[in-house]
């Protein structure tokens, strides 16, 4: 029986505001709580917003505006926020028509449409609005979206891993060309290299994050080698989806404002923050397959949950982390996997 200051949960919408089903586990009192609260800093940086871009369209890279992007873009200014700071405005007004004609011509592709296709209803079937009932069907945004940017970038084509991050930003955008122009600035700019066919920046920047953690949360690098866990094993997925049903939505976009701002270092960010945070819970870990079931654990529960909290601590807990340092690192570890190919 509910209590009289809680709502009960038949009465708290099993969808949320994405069109995401909620799972079985959620916890609705601590969601409630955490979302009052939520919403009165959403209202004020709405106010702030908005003040912002009264005065100027046109978004300047400034100390103020890092600080308002780190604080939370609301989900009115959030489209257009982001294709500002990402350049994808700039790319979509430079080529008009460029989106449509690219379509066309991926539609001829017969093998890059086929690895699209296989791909539609694996990508989010806990959401509504991906279904093939839904009216409309995010499917065929999807689908088009994909195809398009194939067909525009040829050397990495179509892979596993682009479809969630597409049908995010349809979700966001509920545009198609500035969800393909923003998957191109994140594709083709902002993460080195991970959808290459080598898939190299991905294996090199999961290799950063190892050396990463060695410097920072050295106990949890000299339990994952001494049970000789790969990196990769732990992390791949949130480099690959950008944690993507890995954290929950509202974090996931948290993150990705100051991803499409700041760059791939943020990812980095995440990732310490998370390691550090549940260093204790990590050490806990007895071997090998202990060790996975940890890291998946720390992405669950009520820290991550409260995203403007967790926000606060990345850009804290992980200390300092220059673009200098990580720029090093990959150079390093790049040249490193590509003499043992």
């Amino acid at each position: 029986m509910a209590q009289e200051n809680e709502t009960p949960k038949d009465k708290i919408p099993r969808i949320d505001v994405y069109g995401f089903e909620r799972p079985e586990e959620f916890d609705y009192a601590f969601y409630e709580d955490f979302y009052s609260r939520y919403l009165s800093i959403l209202t004020r940086r709405a106010i702030k917003w908005s003040k912002l871009l009264k005065k100027s369209t046109a978004i300047e890279k400034s100390l103020k505006v890092k600080r308002y992007i780190r604080k939370g873009i609301p989900n009115e200014h959030r489209c257009n926020i982001w294709m500002i700071v990402s350049g994808a405005q700039v790319q979509m007004e430079q080529n008009p028509g460029y989106y449509q004609s690219i379509l066309d011509e991926g539609n001829e592709d017969a093998k890059l449409k086929d690895a699209v296709i296989t791909d539609l209803n694996r990508t989010f079937p806990d959401n509504v609005q991906f279904r093939k009932t839904a009216n409309p069907c995010l499917q065929s945004n999807l689908y088009n979206v994909l195809v398009a940017y194939g067909q525009h970038n040829r050397r990495v084509g179509y892979c596993q891993g682009m479809n969630f991050i597409a049908g995010y930003l349809l979700l966001v955008t509920k545009d198609e060309e500035k969800s393909f122009w923003l998957l191109d600035a994140l594709i083709g700019r902002i993460l080195p290299d991970y959808y290459s066919p080598a898939m190299i920046g991905l294996k090199t920047d999961q290799e950063v994050l190892g050396e990463l953690v060695k410097m920072k949360v050295p106990a949890v690098a000299e339990l994952m080698e001494r049970h000789a866990v790969m990196w990769t094993l732990v992390v791949s997925r949130w480099f690959i989806c950008l944690f993507i049903d890995i954290l929950p939505v509202e974090t996931v976009l948290r993150i990705w404002d100051s991803l499409f701002y700041e760059g791939s270092k943020i990812i980095f960010r995440v990732a310490l923050t998370l390691i550090k945070q549940f260093q204790a819970f990590i050490l806990e870990a007895r071997n090998f397959p202990d060790i996975c079931e940890k890291f998946k654990e720390i992405t669950k529960g009520r820290y991550v949950m409260e995203c403007h909290v967790f926000m606060q601590k990345i850009f804290t807990e992980p200390g300092s982390l220059s673009n200098v340092t990580i720029t090093k690192l990959r150079e390093k570890h790049k040249s490193k996997l590509l003499t043992q190919e």
